[in-house]
């Protein structure tokens, strides 16, 4: 018992326990309840801290969890903001900013188009059969092409963030050097059979993952992009692209109207 400590933040009091208080130790929190420095108490003997109390929730909750959890809806993301820097606590500040950046990629009408292009690629390499013993054969493959245009730049980010490449053992982000904000051209291949893995670097030769699972081709990839473009708001144009170009995966786009 010794270890709960009672807070007034702002006149709303919250009593939680010194361990998850000091759980970032360089934090303003961190720092305060695991030295010496004198902290202010009200009358009822309780830490006093003239912030935000209300807010004060949201803070307490990502001590105990490292997850921050809001309402539907938030509506004060920039006064979370404001009081996750004044605790200093930098993990929290991180997942506030990538909150931000959600909340205001669904904020605004915009229009994404997606067209899409393969063509088919033939690599040539050598498998050792025995010591000394080398076989030159050559593999098809099935390039990918996704040209993604979006007038708004933070959702394009956002969409970004989602997909990675895979080359040289290593997963990178796909947009980590784009130089347009608006558009990102991603071009990759699909995994082939016998292809040994040291051939993909050398012959550089991307592969594409979302989340935890590889993009061996259009229909993986369109499906990945829709969820995620559905859940901000977009939806499909009803009068673009004709039949012909959607049922053939050529050229899809999505509107959202606020």
């Amino acid at each position: 018992m010794s270890d709960l400590v009672t807070l007034n933040v702002g006149g709303k009091v919250y009593t939680t326990s010194r361990s998850t208080l000091t759980r970032f130790p360089d934090s303003m929190l961190g720092t305060m309840f695991s030295t010496a420095i004198p902290v202010k108490k009200d009358s009822q003997g309780h830490y006093f801290i003239d912030r935000d109390g209300k807010t004060f929730r949201h803070i307490l909750n990502f001590l105990r969890t490292s997850h921050l959890d809001l309402p539907d809806n938030y509506k004060e993301i920039k006064l979370l903001k404001r009081e996750a820097d004044f605790y200093q606590i930098e993990p929290l500040i991180e997942a506030v900013q990538q909150k931000e950046a959600e909340i205001m990629a669904v904020g605004q009408n915009a229009m994404m188009n997606i067209s899409l292009d393969q063509k088919v690629q033939t690599v040539h390499f050598t498998v050792r059969e025995a010591p000394q013993v080398y076989s030159l054969l050559s593999s098809s493959m099935e390039v990918f092409i996704a040209n993604i245009f979006c007038t708004c730049a933070m959702f394009l980010n956002h969409l970004g963030a989602k997909f990675f490449y895979y080359f040289n053992g290593n997963l990178s982000p796909v947009c980590s050097k784009a130089e347009d904000r608006n558009r990102i051209v991603l071009e990759w291949v699909g995994s082939v059979g016998g292809l040994p893995e040291e051939e993909y670097t050398r012959q550089n030769l991307k592969r594409l993952w979302v989340l935890n699972k590889e993009v061996n081709g259009f229909s993986v990839f369109v499906e990945e992009v829709l969820k995620i473009a559905t859940s901000c708001g977009f939806s499909m144009d009803p009068t673009y692209p004709s039949s012909s170009d959607f049922l053939n995966n050529k050229i899809i786009r999505l509107t959202r109207y606020r």
